[in-house]
């Protein structure tokens, strides 16, 4: 018998429980890192500068569940917002749903395991700095969060 599909493949981002949702967060962290909107032309410039909430190990927020208290224009990705917005990565999971790519093989739902994310490169591990040591934002332009990153598939993980 056929195992059924999962459920990113079968369900509508409006459709998904909140638990499915969750999970597809992939933990990369690029969405917590600051952006920079001229207001004259509204060009978007990405930083390496990350939320004080970051934790820049796990890359996970160290109070997701009360980060409003914390951090009042936090924003809480919904399937409407995610339609409005243009600065979530290309390798964000949620974006790839909603324009009907499907999960990388390095999202945990796909690799089963939740460190796939850093050993592909993609998560902002090692390359990301808390707004608590860096200064003027503007000094730490970078634009690799804004791209498509090239994953290193380890030797175990290709097949």
């Amino acid at each position: 018998m056929t195992p059924p599909a999962p459920f990113w493949q079968t369900k509508t981002l409006a459709q998904m429980t909140r638990a499915e949702w969750e999970s597809l967060c992939d933990g990369c962290g690029r969405c917590c890192l600051h952006k920079l909107r001229d207001e004259d032309t509204g060009e978007l410039a990405f930083t390496n500068v990350a939320c004080r909430l970051l934790d820049l190990s796990s890359c996970r927020c160290r109070h997701y569940a009360t980060r409003k208290r914390f951090v009042p224009d936090c924003v809480t990705l919904t399937p409407t917002l995610l339609a409005t917005i243009d600065w979530l990565p290309p390798s964000c999971a949620y974006r790839r749903v909603a324009e009907g790519k499907g999960l990388a093989w390095w999202h945990p739902l796909v690799s089963g395991d939740p460190d796939s994310i850093h050993r592909a490169g993609l998560s902002v591990r090692g390359r990301a700095i808390s707004e608590d040591e860096a200064g003027p934002f503007e000094d730490y332009i970078a634009d690799w969060p804004g791209r498509m990153p090239r994953a290193r598939r380890p030797a175990k993980e290709r097949s």
